[in-house]
């Protein structure tokens, strides 16, 4: 140990700058878990034994439980590909492939497991919640049920514009899908009957023999390969 002195005139060691731990008192902590570890599982084997379900008991800590606001959606998930770390646990304890609660560190295979235990006094329990429910008041399921109700008149008006807007958008894009069929098919008569006229102009300015562009296709194309006719033998 050095000899040397510190700014405050005390004798300074290599190790003074470590923190000091109370050896004395970490002792008596870890024996009183290991107590209350032994307890609790004297609790669980005694409630076992009774084909009774053990649960923690409480602190006076936790909060009322109340409903979940948000909605398990598991439809999206169908069709999908997750990526699990070659040491994610195989069994429940631990995340792993499945659903993962974290409050009590574990995973569920299907969805009606997860559910089960979200609903559990286990999850509840860990989730810092006592499994107690407060009572309402007159007033408050007063207020709730006129909250639902609006909120469901609100829903079937927005459903009601939505419909009538898709229906007014179906009918605008029908009438102009019947447009463009009328319209293309104008356009064709008229470049037949354009042709046609050409046609007749042709012939009668340069007589019956004059040949019309397209007309004797079919003729040349069967003069080629050596046909005479397409028609059937005589009887």
């Amino acid at each position: 140990m050095s000899n040397s002195k510190s700014a405050y005139g005390q004798a300074a060691g290599d190790t003074d700058f470590r923190k000091k731990y109370d050896l004395d008192e970490y002792a008596a902590r870890a024996k009183k878990r290991e107590e209350d570890e032994r307890e609790d599982r004297k609790k669980q084997y005694e409630a076992k034994l009774a084909g009774k379900k053990y649960h923690k008991p409480l602190d006076g800590t936790e909060s009322l439980t109340t409903a979940r606001n948000a909605t398990q959606d598991f439809s999206k998930l169908v069709g999908t590909t997750t990526l699990v770390p070659a040491g994610a646990g195989v069994g429940k304890r631990g995340k792993s492939a499945g659903f993962y609660c974290g409050a009590c560190d574990l995973t569920f295979k299907d969805n009606r497991q997860f559910l089960e235990h979200l609903n559990s006094m286990q999850h509840i329990q860990n989730a810092g919640e006592s499994g107690q429910v407060k009572r309402a008041t007159a007033q408050e399921v007063h207020d709730r049920i006129e909250l639902l109700w609006n909120r469901l008149q609100e829903k079937k008006r927005q459903e009601v514009v939505s419909l009538e807007e898709r229906l007014e958008v179906r009918k605008e894009e029908e009438e102009r899908e019947r447009e463009e069929k009328r319209r293309k098919r104008k356009e064709l008569e008229e470049r037949k009957r354009l042709e046609k006229e050409e046609a007749e102009k042709a012939k009668t300015a340069y007589g019956e023999d004059v040949r019309i562009e397209g007309e004797h296709d079919e003729e040349d194309m069967m003069a080629a390969l050596g046909f005479a006719g397409f028609g059937g033998p005589k009887k």
